[in-house]
């Protein structure tokens, strides 16, 4: 396994040379409080909103955002920089291969790390498939389309499966039990767990190499718990939390983070596919690349490709076989 500096960011050792007890501010009993709340490095306080930073240290606001600015000035967050700077430094992303070359084409070339790729689509059009896949690809040599990394498997319909990751791991060539050993599996019983296990994961990340958070599903418990017209409101806001520190994951830890979508069927649509992805403008806004999968003759499916900030739709057929996903 590759040393864990190599799966962060390389300005990841330069947030941590500042302890939250040098800022202004921020004595021991609210750095402990920070920490407790997650805020373990200046980049995570950094990006964080006042109110979630003075609730978690029982601080006001005002001194929250006093924190955060210096934490801001120490972590240099901000600041502007040239086009050839980001195009350098997107060079250093790394893609996890789908075992589908006609699907990694499509995404670019792989899921792509610092981004939430998301799968929506009916029951059985291989949603939780892609997500086991990426599971085990993700701990293969980069040149054979893995990172070198280790997952962390949010399950909230009880859908991850270990034999299928044996399977899987066998037709990588990699031992089972290890690719088992690789994989940290929690079950989300409700929404509030499932973000909590975000946090959960964030604290993992600092002691192993996680470059792959995979959701299955995103939506479910939301979907269930906050029914009806007047829990929209409610549900949307939490979910986008939910999606924002998803993304603060991926970026702070160059990792990939894949989410499933449940979709549901429009009554009026009376020409073409009536389904649609749950979590309306919250979500498609969110999600960096989105792909809606839907089913063809067995084993088959279809996978297009409805947004992404640089890649133009398309559509790619991949299979689900006993070994996994292939073209």
């Amino acid at each position: 396994m590759p040393a864990k500096a190599a799966s962060r960011p390389p300005v990841e050792e330069e947030k941590k040379a500042v302890a939250l007890e040098d800022l202004p501010g921020v004595g021991p009993t609210t750095a402990e409080k920070l920490r407790e709340a997650g805020y373990t490095d200046l980049m995570e306080l950094a990006v964080a909103s006042p109110g979630d930073v003075a609730e978690a240290a029982e601080i006001g606001t005002q001194i929250a955002q006093h924190i955060i600015g210096e934490a801001r000035r120490q972590a240099d967050v901000g600041s502007f920089e040239i086009g050839t700077t980001l195009l350098e430094r997107r060079k250093t992303l790394g893609r996890i291969s789908t075992n589908s070359k006609a699907l990694d084409e499509l995404l670019g070339g792989g899921i792509e790390t610092q981004a939430i790729t998301e799968f929506a689509g009916e029951f059985g059009s291989g949603k939780t498939q892609i997500g086991h896949q990426a599971a085990v690809d993700v701990q293969l040599p980069a040149a054979q389309g893995g990172l070198e990394g280790e997952v962390v498997y949010i399950d909230t319909e009880s859908t991850f499966r270990p034999e299928r990751i044996v399977d899987m791991a066998k037709a990588a060539g990699i031992e089972p039990e290890l690719a088992l050993s690789r994989i940290h599996i929690a079950r989300a019983f409700n929404s509030n767990h499932q973000m909590l296990l975000v946090s959960k994961a964030q604290e993992l990340a600092r002691t192993k190499p996680i470059r792959l958070l995979v959701v299955d599903s995103l939506t479910a418990h939301f979907r269930a718990e906050y029914a009806g017209r007047a829990e929209l409101a409610p549900r949307q806001q939490l979910l986008n939390k939910h999606l924002h520190e998803l993304m603060r994951f991926a970026g702070t830890y160059n990792a990939a983070v894949v989410v499933s979508n449940q979709v549901s069927a429009r009554p009026d649509i009376l020409f073409g596919d009536p389904t649609r992805p749950i979590g309306g403008n919250i979500v498609a806004h969110a999600a960096t690349y989105r792909v809606y999968l839907r089913k063809s003759k067995p084993p088959k499916r279809i996978a297009r490709l409805i947004d992404s900030p640089n890649l133009p739709e398309g559509e790619a057929v991949f299979s689900v076989t006993s070994e996994g996903i292939r073209d």
